[in-house]
């Protein structure tokens, strides 16, 4: 159950990166990127499904990439944790 409420903060952070990219504001989507990458390490693994584990393995790639891929991505690892968050 606590899994459920941190993936859901989690997507919430990672809409917000994938807004402050777009918009130009990359002050803004560092600082939701790094709660991001935080909230990633408050998760106990043992109880996230693989495939999840490959995608929480990947935030850390956003802030390498071109804003446009970062974007991009940030928006569907958001949408991915937020339906885990749902089920």
């Amino acid at each position: 159950m606590r899994n459920k409420a941190i993936l859901g903060a989690l997507a919430m952070d990672l809409k917000r990166v994938a807004l402050g990219l777009n918009r130009g504001s990359d002050v803004m989507a560092q600082r939701f990127l790094d709660e991001a990458i935080k909230r990633k390490d408050e998760l106990e693994l043992q109880d996230v499904k693989p495939y999840l584990s490959k995608f929480l393995d990947n935030i850390k790639n956003i802030k390498n990439e071109n804003k446009q891929k970062g974007a991009e991505d940030a928006l569907l690892y958001s949408t991915i944790f937020q339906n885990a968050s749902q089920v």
